[in-house]
């Protein structure tokens, strides 16, 4: 009976070690998998690729009909992606930028009328501390450049850290480049969408294409809401980042509290974190 204990034991302490081989080591793992493709081939039906005189009519109609969906198709994604013709006379189609939010105002990032604080250019670098647990735990530098009022450049670095003590010290770097389009630009509310591009750092070394969307909701001075999705697509897997934020404003500083989700491959990170941050 003590034998089966002590099995039972072992082999829990086992299953502990193992899984705490390491978070980072095992998405590091997952986003080495290659992509496994394999070649098939296709016999065509020599009925299905000949085509009758009789036809051309219909198919002139198709040509026309599918020309009209793809125009349609193509204006609808503009105006969703871009503008909307609806907007183009509303005053958030011309806001301008703001020094930092809540300057002499009750207005966020961007303000529909010319003023002291308004900006042509703005910067704004903030720094995070992320914590999941006393052996996994990171940093999250950021930095977000506005410019002509709806374009901004993002420079995102996260780095992992994991210290065990069944395994030895890991990390796992993330650097993140974002060229963004602010697709909405009122007094109290912004969002964007990007696209860029990955590094992945650590045993991975690999680029990846990234897509990001972001948001912030100022709803009362000096607060505001933040969040920030972004996905890498690295071989077969993805790297999901997204997070939370509560920002307290005041001057030209932000103070940061809230929750940030990773999923690296397989392995899911959830952390707290706070941060400081500044604009100029």
């Amino acid at each position: 009976m003590k034998i089966t204990k002590i099995t039972v034991v072992l082999f829990l302490i086992f299953q502990h070690a193992s899984y705490s081989q390491g978070k980072i080591t095992k998405a590091e793992e997952d986003l080495n998998k290659e992509n496994s493709t394999t070649s098939r081939s296709h016999s065509i039906n020599k009925s299905t690729t000949t085509y009758n005189n009789n036809d051309s009519e219909g198919s002139f109609l198709s040509d026309v009909i599918g020309g009209l969906f793809i125009q349609l198709f193509a204006y609808t994604a503009y105006g969703v992606a871009i503008e909307s013709p609806f907007e183009i006379n509303h005053k958030a189609s011309g806001a301008y930028l703001t020094k930092h939010p809540y300057s002499n105002t009750n207005t966020g990032k961007y303000s529909y009328d010319w003023n002291d604080n308004t900006e042509i250019f703005t910067t704004t670098i903030s720094n995070r501390l992320i914590y999941e647990s006393n052996s996994v735990y990171g940093n999250h530098l950021n930095l977000d450049m506005r410019f002509l009022k709806r374009i901004a450049l993002e420079l995102d670095f996260l780095q992992l850290w994991e210290q065990n003590t069944n395994v030895p010290r890991n990390s796992l770097g993330i650097y993140t480049a974002l060229a963004k389009y602010n697709r909405v630009r009122t007094e109290r509310f912004n969002a964007s969408w990007g696209l860029g591009a990955a590094y992945v750092a650590g045993h991975v070394n690999k680029l990846g294409f990234t897509y990001g969307l972001s948001a912030e909701l100022f709803f009362a001075k000096p607060l505001s809401l933040e969040s920030n999705f972004t996905q890498t697509l690295v071989n077969s897997e993805t790297i999901n980042k997204f997070n939370g934020l509560l920002n307290y404003h005041k001057k030209q500083y932000k103070y940061i509290l809230g929750y940030e989700h990773l999923q690296i491959g397989s392995v899911p990170f959830s952390n707290a974190t706070v941060g400081f941050g500044i604009s100029f």
